[in-house]
């Protein structure tokens, strides 16, 4: 399943570090944001297939880093991972498309089974809308 691109956006270096190995072992190629602004940054010049985000962070929530990489009429697979099982974030983030989401703690292969699950549905629509285009 390598050859995607995938960034991953958490404050904690430990988080990162342990997403970035997992996903690099198996030939993705891992892009890491430790803040919503540098993600920001990041989607501006290289477009990830599909993105793991954190929204406890300091400065700009995984909610508000969503709404601003929706802002840039991106329509990127994205995954909120979150220790905060709340309801309100829930109705925000389906608002901006995110129907995913990762309890943290969270299993190393719940996380592989549902980013692979993402890459397969987005080629498969991307394929369907160039057959119908």
């Amino acid at each position: 399943m390598g050859g995607y691109d995938l960034m991953i956006v958490d404050d904690q270096a430990g988080v990162r570090r342990l997403l970035y190995e997992a996903f690099v072992e198996e030939g993705y190629r891992v892009e890491m944001a430790a803040s919503g602004p540098e993600a920001i940054q990041k989607v501006l010049y290289k477009k990830p297939d599909v993105i793991l985000l954190d929204n406890k962070m300091p400065v700009m929530s995984g909610l508000e880093t969503a709404q601003e990489i929706r802002k840039l009429n991106y329509d990127v697979p994205i995954v909120l991972m979150t220790a905060y099982g709340e309801l309100d974030i829930a109705a925000r983030a389906k608002k901006l498309g995110i129907t995913h989401y990762i309890d943290k703690p969270f299993d190393l292969n719940e996380v592989r089974q549902l980013v692979k699950a993402l890459l397969i549905e987005s080629r498969c629509a991307k394929r369907y809308l160039e057959e119908i285009g």
